[in-house]
């Protein structure tokens, strides 16, 4: 099976492994895979256009996504205090 997945430089590549991390391409941000903020929003059929899926949390912040703060809370505020503000806020969680 193949996957696709967003390297550092936010284009798409064929992997032959899953990502670890999901993301919203329109809200750049990451989270988990299991993250309840995005299953709820898949659930409401929202969200799945603009999946995308990171190989791990440093390719995901190279190719410019911030993490979520509800399933990574502790990455999140980090990256608040950081300043690093370079990402859109995410479209569930302001």
């Amino acid at each position: 099976m193949r996957y696709v997945l967003v390297g550092r430089d936010g284009a798409p590549y064929p992997s032959a492994t899953p990502g670890t991390l999901g993301g919203h391409s329109r809200g750049r941000l990451y989270g988990r895979l299991d993250c309840p903020s995005a299953l709820r929003a898949l659930g409401r059929g929202q969200y799945a256009e603009h999946r995308v899926f990171f190989a791990d949390e440093a390719t995901a912040v190279a190719a410019g996504y911030r993490p979520c703060a509800v399933c990574l809370p502790r990455e999140y505020a980090r990256w608040r205090a950081d300043g690093e503000r370079t990402a859109a806020p995410c479209p569930t969680h302001p």
